[in-house]
This record gives C-alpha cells, structure tokens and sequence, in this order.
C-alpha cells in the first residue's frame, strides 16, 4: 500500500519557510528524520520527492506519467514519496522554495517535472551537492542533476501523419498549451507530418496562453473553447499538447460525429477519467516520461545516480504513438514506414 496522505504544503515546510510555502501536494507517513537529505536509500526505504507542474497529479497527461514512474520505483525499491504541485502563478521564488522543502525534509532523489524548474534547479542543485536531482524536458548545467529530456517532434510527427491520412476534411488543428519553445516543438512535428504525408491538408495552429501564463497548461475550458472554435472553422483531427487543458479539447472532440482527438504524453484512450471519451481518441503521442523518472530514481536508489542529459528519442522509445482502441491499425504500415525515415535519418524532423 502506498504510504502517502495528502496535506498541504505548509504543513511539510519547516515553521520559518511555512510563509513562503505555497504549492499543496502530499507527504510520507514517514518521519523525515529517518534518512538524510544525502542518503538515497537505507532502512526506510528510497525517499523520493515530486515537484510537480501545474495541474499535478490526476492532470491525466504529462504529470500523470511522471507520477507512473515514481509509483513504480517506490514499490519495486520499498521506498515513498512526497509530492508538491505548482501553481501557475508560481514564482522563481516559489520554485525554489519547493525544491528546498523536498531537499531540507530529506528526500533524495528530487524530481522537478517540467521545463519551468530549469533555473530553479540549477540554484538548488548547487546548494544541496549530495542530494540527486532529476530535470524533466529542460537540460541543467549543475552537476548533481539528470537531464530527461524526449524528441517530442519526432512522436508528434508520426501524430501528423495518423491526421493527415485519417482527416476526411482535409483540415486538422493543434492546440498548445502555452507558445513555449516545448509546446513549439510539438507543433513543429506535428505540422511537418500533416504536410510530408499530405500537403494539402489545412493545418490550425492554437495557443492557449502566452509567455510566463502557464494556466494554459491547466485549464480544461480554454482547451474545450479553443477545439469547439477549430472544429466550427472545420477541422476533423485535433491535436492538444496542453496538460490538462487538452481534457477539455477531447471533451469538444466527443461532441462532434467523424472528428477525431489525438491524446498527449500518457494513453489517454485508457485513462479512466476520459473513458466516457475514449472512442473519440484516435491516438495518442505517448512520451515515457515514466520511464524516464524510474530510471533516474533506480539510478540513485543503486548509488549510481545518472547525470548529464538523457535523451529518449523515437529509436529509443521514447515516444511513440499508442495503438489503444484499434484506431490506427488500418494505417499502421504508414506509421512504421515513417518511423522507419525518422530513425534512420532519410526524415529530419523540424523543432520549430
């Protein structure tokens, strides 16, 4: 059973910290005083400390497979986890201050999911050398920290190619959580699938928000506006790299017959919580996040904590797209034809 209870994240802070505490999450039954800050493993099992992007656990995408890869290293390694969650409007002050709770309550290893912790775990790294920190989808220059970082293009590509030759309308659309160079990425690929496999196809690009607003990454109603307006403007495939605002994009998706929804970094056709959608979700560009967060906490509960960047990419598995629901299967010989282009570079796919 896992030994996590929720509470908020002043609670885990210590009495001079609690006013700058800001973000709510969970926390060990354990006592913190059971292992040091620089001790990844020991009697009481691997402590693994989760800072979490907006929206959090349950967000059924990108928080969610990292969570996945946490759950399972706490198991397999008897270990538990402390999760805390952003807000989106956090402060570099607010991110720093979370890393430095997870890290003074003696969790090693720490994982920051997402690119917006880049310089916070920089300036925390540097304070606590002993302890291990993981960097999800940015690349950190401190020593003490693992890199985790995925060709998202590449699977978006392939989520170009399934709308392309899926669109009965000729006409797809993407929505991005937030105009960031990451969301950018996926667009990117997306976009030059969509084109490489079918040129005439209309493509609809969508931001949710803009610059430091990450509330489009946590906003299930803009994605559900931002959808029900591209299919209105005749879209029949839409994509959403959105966090939990993509829910909302499915959601309109599900609402209009023949229109197809293409999930993000987690299966969502099998998420429980978007059951009721699923036969609406023609694929998913599943990016192993989880993976890449088990192999780092493994990496530390064996002493042998990674560092520098870990690049999954589609050779790899990285990302990849789910085949859940059959959907896919009647073009799957395309799929593997251009995965095969990617993989041994005949395809060289855009990034912005």
């Amino acid at each position: 059973m896992r030994r996590v209870a929720k509470l908020s994240a002043a609670c885990i802070a210590t009495a001079a910290l609690a006013l700058t505490a800001t973000a709510c999450g969970s926390t060990s039954s354990e006592d913190d005083s059971s292992s040091s800050a620089s001790a990844g493993s020991g009697k009481g099992g691997i402590k693994i400390g989760l800072a979490y992007d907006v929206g959090g656990r349950g967000d059924r995408s990108f928080n969610d497979s990292a969570a996945r890869g946490a759950d399972k290293a706490e198991k397999e390694f008897s270990g538990s986890i402390k999760e805390l969650t952003a807000k989106s409007s956090d402060t570099e002050a607010d991110r720093e201050q979370r890393l430095t709770d997870l890290a003074d309550a003696g969790y090693n290893p720490i994982v920051a999911v997402g690119f917006s912790y880049a310089t916070s775990v920089d300036k925390v790294a540097a304070k606590y050398p002993k302890v291990s920190f993981g960097l999800i989808d940015s690349v950190a220059t401190a020593k003490n920290v693992d890199s985790i970082t995925f060709t998202e293009e590449q699977g978006s590509y392939l989520a170009g190619v399934a709308a392309a030759l899926k669109t009965k309308k000729d006409h797809v659309g993407f929505i991005g959580g937030v105009d960031t160079p990451l969301i950018k990425k996926f667009a990117a690929g997306y976009v030059q699938g969509v084109k490489d496999t079918k040129s005439s196809v209309k493509v609809d690009v969508q931001y949710l928000t803009h610059g430091s607003d990450l509330s489009g990454f946590a906003s299930p109603d803009k994605g559900k506006e931002a959808a029900s307006g591209q299919l209105d403007n005749g879209a029949d495939v839409i994509y959403a790299a959105a966090g939990s605002s993509g829910n909302g994009a499915i959601e309109a998706v599900s609402g209009v017959k023949g229109a197809w929804a293409i999930g993000v970094d987690s299966d969502q056709y099998s998420i429980p919580g978007l059951s009721k959608y699923k036969n609406s979700i023609l694929t998913s560009m599943v990016k192993n996040v989880d993976v890449g967060v088990y192999d780092f906490v493994k990496s530390v509960h064996d002493d042998k904590p990674l560092t520098g960047n870990q690049i999954y990419s589609l050779a790899k598995g990285g990302v990849g797209l789910a085949t859940s629901g059959g959907f896919i299967d009647d073009i799957q010989p395309q799929l593997d034809a251009a995965k095969k282009k990617i993989v041994d570079g005949t395809v060289k796919v855009k990034t912005s």
